[in-house]
């Protein structure tokens, strides 16, 4: 009897055993079980940990609850100034109702994808060039947007959505290439001219200055000569300006006892004396002589009377 009663009893520890490792599951930190029952959801969703499901009744299904990174494949499309580019991109998306991601779509993982897919197109037809090489911060916002509502509904949160490179033909980045090249080339033409305005009224400032005191021209000589002299040359030129005599000459005395001449004179015409009268006086009887006098008929005289 007592035998019997051990073999019963160590058929039923067998059989329990076997009951608790068929319906045991263990559900990881990173992931949510879902239960059906006879095919339909049962039960909350299962949190992390060691769980129990009747077996052949109760199937688990897990779902996996970590950030996942999907490469959307290069789009090519034209933009909306009648552009070719190809674009690729990348979405990063979670599962945040493990529930729904089960029963509202049958692969969550498939829909995203086609969906950023047709989202990055439509992007692409909406959008200029220059935005998808500027202005990428806002166009990642607004594919965000268009892959967040629908995905709402299958429990799937979008993370962040971003737009890795963008592929030109070769005969646009020639063209951009061109269009930089004669901006930044502009951009040095004008900067130059802004120089040589600034230094055109400095160089007209100084001049003023040196009008007024004289002495600064000598000056400015002299550090010219001491600058070229700073070399070392064996040969020095140095031009003298006819200002330079002009202020020479102002500034020696010019009295009959002073002993100094003149370093520069400016022509002089002579006035006009009698000679100037009689040479024009001779030189209109010669004209006078080669064309001819005027002769003048002799009065007649009345017969004798």
């Amino acid at each position: 009897m007592i035998e019997e009663l051990l073999m019963a009893a160590g058929g039923a520890g067998a059989a329990a055993v076997a009951y608790v490792g068929a319906a045991a599951r263990v559900v990881k930190q990173y992931e949510r079980g879902v239960v059906f029952r006879f095919g339909r959801l049962h039960g909350d969703v299962r949190k992390p940990g060691f769980t129990m499901i009747v077996p052949g009744v109760d199937r688990l299904h897990k779902v996996n609850m970590q950030i996942v990174t999907m490469p959307v494949p290069a789009q090519e499309g034209i933009t909306r100034d009648n552009v070719t580019v190809r674009v690729d991109a990348v979405v990063y998306f979670k599962v945040v109702d493990a529930a729904e991601a089960l029963v509202r779509v049958e692969d969550y993982k498939f829909a995203v994808s086609q969906m950023a897919q047709t989202s990055l197109r439509s992007i692409i037809g909406k959008s200029d060039l220059d935005d998808l090489l500027s202005n990428r911060e806002k166009l990642n916002q607004g594919l965000e947007l268009m892959l967040d509502s629908p995905a709402i509904g299958w429990g799937v949160q979008i993370d962040r959505v971003e737009i890795k490179d963008v592929s030109l033909p070769e005969t646009m980045k020639r063209s951009m290439a061109r269009q930089a090249e004669a901006d930044r080339e502009r951009r040095a033409r004008l900067i130059n001219a802004d120089a040589e305005l600034q230094a055109s009224k400095k160089l007209a400032e100084a001049a003023h200055q040196m009008a007024d005191a004289p002495s600064a021209l000598q000056l400015r000589l002299l550090q010219t000569v001491m600058a070229v002299a700073a070399e070392k040359n064996s040969t020095l030129v140095l031009p003298i300006p006819v200002e330079l005599l002009r202020f020479l000459e102002r500034a020696a005395p010019t009295g009959p006892g002073s002993g100094q001449h003149h370093l520069y004179h400016e022509p002089t015409v002579p006035p006009r004396s009698d000679a100037y009268g009689a040479g024009r006086a001779a030189a209109q009887d010669a004209i006078e002589d080669l064309t001819g006098t005027s002769v003048e008929p002799a009065p007649h005289e009345d017969g004798g009377g």
